[in-house]
Formats: structure tokens, C-alpha cells, sequence
């Protein structure tokens, strides 16, 4: 089993293969005179060399309230190996590191190219990937929604992309599948280091990556079995369909769940439905009501136009909101949308 402390004899960064020492000179370089993104991808670095065999970061808020969590290194290679393993990468494979290496998508994205010995090009995190995108082919890289979106014409340079950080929509999903690479949807947290299960793009069930099983709680949502990553199972907050103890169907968040009139309704299924009638971004969610308890509102960004007669056609004769609300912007941190603070605003607003 590779250690932590291994510099795979084909790992490259933008071109060159470095050892410890010049891994060591390049952080420092990074650090001193480069871009923010280079000094964050530097101060990783750092720490990945040191004599300590723990890495420090915040929680994505997934499982609960984010916290500052501590991932022992060797686990953040079996991570590796794992996604090594269930995509085939091999070493001198050709990847594209272009995430934030403060959150654990980027970080891993170099855990993986120097325990696998994969060839990374670093650029930028920008969401706009034709800016920066260099003119060649790569067999791998890891993707946000946003990216995906915006470099659509683009993603035919890639042999296989994973795509994560927020949920997939089902209008990107459909024209993802026009591109010829190989495109899966992961799903994961800090506390698992990244994906612990992914999907091909049009298809329902999640697989998890070697080592790693699953079941449900008594609400209905995943626990993960993960001991090469993680020595505790870790309960979610994510409902679930399990076809075995290594394939589930997402259904959506626990804590977005609609009782209406005493029948539980799932805003993510219902807003599959509406995904390709709503150019604009939108959700859908719960408001207090007298009767029902809480009644199906649908919450869309932008300024008002009127709706298309048969756009809720659709849905079932309860799913159907009864209240629309424009917002001029939504609220989002981390490309996820506050759906609560959006929410919360519009009762304060009554």
C-alpha cells in the first residue's frame, strides 16, 4: 500500500517531475510570489510534506453544522487509490487540476496525482474553463456544475470528468450527455475525503468505490461504511432508495422534506420534473400554512415574467406549488444555494 510519504517516480506538475525537496522549493515559491490560487495550492503543499501525518479542514456542513475536522494523511491516499481504482486511472495518465485547493476536491486532485503518479497541469479554478483551458487532451479532471455549464463546448478534451461540490441539475445532466467523454456525477463530503460513490450521467444509482458500503437509518437516509477513510460510519442527512449495500438512489435532503397535509414531498423530485420548463434557477420548498401545515412554494431568480399555461403539467395534482415568488438573486455560498435564508426571508417578508 503507497504511503503518504511517497513521491510516485511518474508524477508531474506542469511538466516536471519534482521531489521532496523541490516540492518543498516550489511551496515556498507559490507562497511568496504567486496568485491566490497558488499560494493556497503552496500552503497545501507545506503540508503535505511535513513530518505530521494529519491535515486540518473545515467541513462542507453535509453531516451538520460545518467544524474544523482532522483526516489522518494515509487515509487521504486510500481515498486516492479508491478513485484510482474505480476509474482506472493509471500512472503518466494526463490530468487537469483546476479547483480551489483550500476545500478537499482540490486537495485530493493532488493526493491522487502523487500517489498514482498521474500527470497534473494546475491552472486556475475559474468557472469559465475556455479562458484558461490549454489546447490539449486530458484523460481526467474533477469539475463543480458551474464549470461544467459554462466550458460545455469544451469537455470533448477530457476522457473522463467527475463532476461535484453541488448537485447536478437535470437541464445540465441533459446536455451533458451530447459530449463524448465519460461523465459521472460523484457523491461524497469532507468527512469521507471527497466522493465515496458516483454515477454515470443518465443513469439512477449511485456506486460506491471499493471499500465502501452502505445502509439507512431509521429516517431513510445513507450511512456510509467507509473504514479505509473514515474509523466511525457517518450518518447523512441525505434520503436514499438502497438497491444494495453498495447501490442507492439519491432522493434529496432530509431536512428540505415538504409535509403538506400530512404527505411528505421531495423538492429535488419535484424539481426534476420542472427542470427543463425554467431557463431561470430555481427551487422548490416548504411555507407555513394553517391547513396544510406547510404548502409547496416555488422560488425562482430573476425579475417577474409570467409562467407558461402548461408548466405544471407534469406534476401531480399535489405537487403543484401554490405560491410563486421571484427573487432578484439568490443566495449562495460555495456554488450551494441557502435555501433556508431564502426561505426564512420570504415568511419575515409576510
Amino acid at each position: 500500500m503507497p504511503n503518504y510519504k511517497n513521491i510516485h517516480n511518474r508524477f508531474k506538475i506542469n511538466g516536471f517531475h519534482l521531489d521532496k525537496e523541490a516540492l518543498f522549493q516550489l511551496a515556498y515559491s507559490y507562497i511568496k510570489e504567486g496568485v491566490q490560487f497558488e499560494k493556497e495550492f503552496g500552503e497545501f503543499l507545506l503540508d503535505w510534506i511535513d513530518n505530521k501525518d494529519t491535515i486540518e479542514l473545515m467541513t462542507s456542513g453535509t453531516t451538520g453544522i460545518p467544524k474544523l475536522i482532522t483526516l489522518q494523511k494515509q487515509a487521504m491516499v486510500n481515498s486516492a487509490i479508491a478513485t484510482a481504482d474505480f476509474f482506472n486511472l493509471r500512472p503518466g495518465d494526463k490530468v487537469l487540476h483546476c479547483l480551489p485547493t483550500r476545500y478537499i476536491a482540490g486537495k485530493m486532485m493532488f493526493v491522487r496525482s502523487i500517489i498514482v503518479g498521474l500527470e497534473m497541469d494546475l491552472i486556475a479554478p475559474t468557472s469559465h474553463l475556455d479562458d484558461l483551458l490549454p489546447s490539449k487532451k486530458y484523460d481526467f479532471v474533477a469539475l463543480v456544475p458551474i464549470q461544467a455549464q459554462a466550458g460545455l463546448d469544451k469537455l470533448n478534451q477530457f476522457k473522463k470528468i467527475i463532476i461535484g461540490g453541488a448537485k447536478l441539475t437535470d437541464t445540465l445532466a441533459h446536455q451533458l450527455k451530447s459530449c463524448n467523454a465519460e461523465i459521472y456525477e460523484t457523491y461524497g463530503m469532507t468527512e469521507t475525503i471527497t466522493h465515496i460513490a458516483a454515477k454515470r450521467i443518465g443513469t439512477e444509482y449511485f456506486e460506491t468505490l471499493p471499500n465502501v458500503s452502505i445502509s439507512k437509518d431509521d429516517r431513510s437516509c445513507l450511512v456510509i461504511h467507509a473504514p479505509n477513510i473514515v474509523a466511525s460510519t457517518i450518518v447523512t442527512n441525505d434520503l436514499v432508495e438502497i438497491c444494495s449495500e453498495h447501490k442507492f438512489k439519491w432522493l434529496g435532503r432530509f431536512d428540505n422534506v415538504i409535509n403538506s397535509g400530512g404527505i411528505k414531498y421531495f423538492p429535488e423530485q419535484i424539481e426534476a420534473k420542472l427542470a427543463l420548463k425554467i431557463n431561470q434557477r430555481f427551487f422548490i420548498a416548504g411555507l407555513p400554512d394553517d391547513n396544510l401545515g406547510q404548502k409547496i412554494a416555488l422560488f425562482i431568480e430573476g425579475e417577474e415574467f409570467p409562467l407558461e399555461a402548461n408548466i405544471f403539467n407534469e406534476l401531480e395534482k399535489f405537487e403543484r406549488p401554490k405560491e410563486i415568488h421571484f427573487i432578484l438573486h439568490f443566495i449562495e455560498t460555495n456554488n450551494k444555494l441557502k435555501r433556508f435564508e431564502m426561505v426564512e426571508n420570504q415568511i419575515n417578508s409576510l
